[in-house]
């Protein structure tokens, strides 16, 4: 029988949390199956050495998520960036007994078979080590937005490292970026956000 724990949740509104449970003793092939018997990639699922977390999201994980993805794509098609969405896509490796869907998830130049840049939303503490899955996938760079914050990781042979600045995106500004996150509430039109900020882009040229 599988042991469940339920991890504790940062203080915030009821609408702002995300629901997080995590099953314990899970097999490769419960996992997988239970993945696939899914009608969409909702809930969110992650696995990790027996472990397997499930994630429904809040609305305003989803409005953060979707911001940002915006705001990154708004960029690199100003700065002429060829880049591949891949959304929240399943990755798995049976060998690495690693598997997640991020949030958001890119290959920065050509198309490959896992990403090159993650995006992760987070609203929630506890949860999986996704970081450790990311590095097992070998995907190379991983934001976290925590506390509404960009924290930016470069997996490597050496180890996991914390970053100033993206690898992948080297010149995107990432306070601006954070800064345009901030600037959106419930009554900011969307489009006019990025708009906005398509065009202070446009004017650093």
């Amino acid at each position: 029988m599988l042991a469940m724990d339920l991890r504790n949740e940062r203080l915030l509104e009821p609408a702002d949390r995300d629901q997080v449970i995590v099953l314990r003793g899970v097999s490769w092939d419960q996992y997988v199956a239970l993945s696939e018997q899914r009608r969409s990639s909702k809930p969110l699922m992650a696995y990790l050495d027996g472990e397997l977390e499930i994630v429904s999201t809040s609305r305003a994980h989803e409005i953060d998520k979707k911001l940002i993805a915006r705001f990154v794509e708004a960029y690199v098609d100003v700065a002429d960036i060829e880049l591949g969405a891949v959304g929240n896509a399943t990755f798995r490796k049976k060998l690495k007994r690693a598997g997640l869907e991020p949030d958001e998830c890119y290959c920065v130049g050509p198309m490959r078979e896992f990403p090159t840049l993650a995006i992760e939303v987070v609203y929630t503490s506890g949860g999986i080590n996704k970081l450790e899955i990311y590095r097992r996938l070998g995907v190379p760079e991983v934001w976290f937005w925590i506390d509404r914050k960009l924290q930016v990781y470069w997996l490597t042979a050496k180890g996991i490292e914390l970053r100033d600045r993206s690898v992948q995106l080297p010149d995107l500004d990432l306070d601006k970026l954070t800064r345009a996150v901030h600037a959106v509430d419930e009554a900011t039109n969307h489009t006019h956000a990025v708009r906005a900020y398509r065009q202070s882009l446009k004017r650093r040229r």
